[in-house]
């Protein structure tokens, strides 16, 4: 199938979130193909280029956030920038009217849901947008200046959105029209390169990555999946918070990115957060819990392979030496690890911390990593063991790939337990990494940690240096639970967080989504295409859903019989039809006048047979029942034995093999009939419960 995967800020450049998921993603998953449309969020990413794609990425589709309007306008946008007419400027003032109320106002009484007229407004933009182009230049015009003073001051706006001023306008307005980017791109059509082209979106992440999969559902039905290794919603929270942003912008900001973030989870198809922890962000926002499915992010395990297997017994590293990995900022609590570790070195004076961070760049990050190696100094003087040794602080700063630590999996084996200190976390990768590395963990119960350790580590509260120092000499002087933990923790990080167990879960996830919906390319060659038309259409019979008294909607049976018996449908299906009586085009919805609201009925169940000639021919099952059985190759003999020695005992149902790439049910398995009289209702009940395992 063919795969629209949406990023922003990551994959296929070299730099940002999800770049290496992504990539794994697309390289494990090598029979489908891809096509990315990807959002940048800076000149510099884009300067860094693209990672190497594999050959099933067929197309490449990018887009700027960071650009200025004018140059975004000259190359992206739309139909250019060509300004609107009085019937266009009417319908613009309108759908943002709609907008930004529900962001300024919210929930008010009088008028509908916020929701809904964020929806309105939403979606009326990008048609406008679609039709008419320009959008991106209306958003940055007087008037839509002037029609969010107009929602700030209505009544039941928030008392902070009522005091915004002309410049707080202007700066949510530059950053509304840099959000709704992506409604004004040329990417919503069913040519090549179109996403109207795709059989599934599959957004890398919420927010904007997400509103093409929103457009592309809205006009072509595309279903979406949603992934969020990190909840999109809480990032844009923790950077308004550090942004020099004042109070009523960052209140307007937050309002528009619940709004989207809702409406996005309402309109996937499905939705496979990264942990407990984002799972429950997403509900908070109005996820639905049904539509929810846990996928751990892969990673790979074979780097750390010589290391977890070499064992426990520290050949490799000081059994009397802490080690925290990870990126240097202020959320990584390493001024509370400093005063913990200052506890530990006063009960086991022998005790030494590597701290082993990636590089660091210029900006906040080297302060803050400035100010903990002056805080080492103050805390850890240099000492010497006698009078003829040269002094040395007990804690170390190392970057990964200097002299001290060539490779990642170094830095781990360089110690016998592995801190985390942190304060705000997410998916803690490097927790993940020590237990493929068979090392006891100390870490901070925030975030997705307790999910990640799942009793294989120890837990302390965040902000708590006596915790923290209490957990690691307890580790440090018990060897063998030491051992035992890391075991436990190399054990379950295996069976968890590879790579492996994320491509089957997103595969098998691929393909219940697309088997819902119709694939909309036609066939190559006049060669069939998988999933061409829904599992419903195969089974004969009408299926009928509870709907509203006076009306419902009943699917076309095979061959055209929509609302008939499978028997009917099957005897009248047209010669050069396949087995199952398909039609050569997907069956269409037929409204049909009924009765008052029945339940769902289920049809009376038939078999099929090859004819030979390629024609359908219709065999009523004498068996009480049909178990059909679905494989992606010709069938051996012992799958044939099996299902023939299961078919003596279960002997009131029959039994099929169906070959899915074939797409032609393969020779039915002949079930021995008992001979001595035909089986009761009572019968079939204890063969079913001796069959059961």
């Amino acid at each position: 199938m063919r795969i629209g995967l949406l990023t922003e800020g990551g994959y296929p450049y070299a730099t940002g979130e999800s770049r290496f998921w992504c990539d794994r993603l697309v390289r494990g998953l090598a029979r489908h193909e891809f096509d990315i449309y990807a959002l940048s969020r800076s000149a510099d990413q884009e300067e860094q280029g693209w990672l190497e794609l594999p050959p099933q990425v067929h197309r490449v589709r990018t887009a700027p956030l960071w650009a200025t309007e004018t140059e975004f306008r000259t190359t992206h946008g739309r139909l250019g920038a060509r300004s609107y007419g009085r019937r266009e400027r009417r319908r613009f003032d309108a759908h943002l009217a709609e907008l930004v109320s529900a962001v300024c106002t919210g929930e008010s009484a009088g008028a509908p849901p916020a929701a809904e007229r964020f929806c309105t407004g939403l979606y009326g933009l990008a048609e406008l947008a679609r039709e008419k182009g320009g959008l991106h230049t209306a958003l940055r015009s007087e008037r839509a200046v002037r029609a969010l003073e107009r929602a700030c001051r209505a009544p039941g706006a928030p008392r902070v959105v009522q005091g915004a001023k002309v410049p707080d306008y202007l700066a949510f307005a530059d950053l509304l029209e840099r959000a709704l980017r992506p409604l004004s791109l040329d990417w919503y059509d069913t040519g090549e390169g179109g996403l109207g082209a795709v059989d599934l979106c599959h957004a890398a992440s919420g927010g904007a990555a997400a509103l093409p999969g929103l457009l592309a559902k809205r006009f072509f039905g595309v279903p979406l999946l949603v992934t969020e290794y990190g909840v999109q919603l809480r990032a844009h929270y923790l950077a308004a918070q550090e942004a020099e942003l004042s109070a009523p912008v960052r209140t307007l900001l937050a309002a528009f990115h619940g709004l989207l973030a809702a409406e996005v989870y309402a309109q996937a198809a499905l939705i496979t957060p990264g942990n407990a922890h984002a799972r429950r962000w997403q509900e908070r926002c109005g996820a639905d819990r049904a539509k929810q499915r846990t996928v751990y992010p892969g990673m790979e395990s074979a780097r750390f392979a010589a290391v977890g297997e070499s064992g426990t017994s520290m050949a490799d590293g000081d059994d009397s030496t802490l080690v925290w990995v990870g990126r240097v900022e202020p959320a990584k609590d390493l001024v509370g690890l400093l005063h913990a570790f200052a506890a530990v070195r006063g009960a086991a004076p022998g005790t030494r911390l590597r701290i082993v961070a990636a590089p660091v760049g210029e900006g906040s990050a080297r302060g803050y990593l400035d100010h903990c190696r002056a805080l080492a100094a103050q805390l850890f003087p240099d000492e010497a063991a006698d009078a003829r040794t040269v002094g040395g602080s007990p804690v170390s700063f190392e970057e990964i790939g200097g002299p001290g630590v060539p490779e990642l999996a170094d830095a781990y084996a360089a110690g016998c337990v592995v801190v985390l200190s942190s304060v705000v976390e997410g998916f803690p990768l490097s927790l993940v990494e020590a237990m493929f590395c068979g090392r006891a963990t100390v870490s901070t119960d925030v975030g997705a940690v307790v999910e990640v350790i799942g009793g294989t580590g120890l837990v302390v509260p965040p902000r708590n240096p006596r915790a923290l120092a209490d957990a690691c000499l307890a580790l440090l002087r018990d060897p063998e639970r030491r051992a035992r933990l890391g075991a436990a923790g190399r054990a379950r990080a295996l069976e968890l967080f590879t790579v492996e167990q994320n491509l089957v879960a997103f595969r098998d996830i691929y393909l219940e989504m697309v088997s819902h919906c119709p694939v909309r390319r036609e066939a190559r060659d006049s060669a069939p295409l998988p999933f061409e038309f829904p599992a419903e259409a195969y089974v004969p019979g009408a299926w009928t859903g509870v709907a509203a008294a006076g009306t419902s909607v009943v699917p076309a049976a095979p061959g055209g019989a929509g609302g008939r018996t499978g028997t009917a449908a099957a005897q009248e299906a047209p010669a050069g039809t396949n087995p199952a009586g398909a039609p050569d085009t997907a069956p269409a919805p037929v409204p049909v006048a009924t009765a008052p609201a029945v339940p769902a009925r289920v049809p009376s169940w038939s078999s099929y047979e090859n004819g030979g000639s390629g024609a359908g021919q219709h065999r009523t099952a004498e068996a009480h029942g049909t178990l059909a059985v679905l494989v992606e190759h010709e069938p051996d003999p012992l799958l044939a034995d099996q299902v023939s020695d299961l078919s003596e005992r279960m002997s009131g149902l029959e039994w099929r093999i169906y070959d899915l790439e074939a797409r032609l049910p393969a020779p039915a398995v002949t079930p021995a009939r008992p001979t001595a009289h035909d089986p009761s209702p009572a019968d079939e009940t204890d063969a079913l419960r001796e069959a059961r395992p």
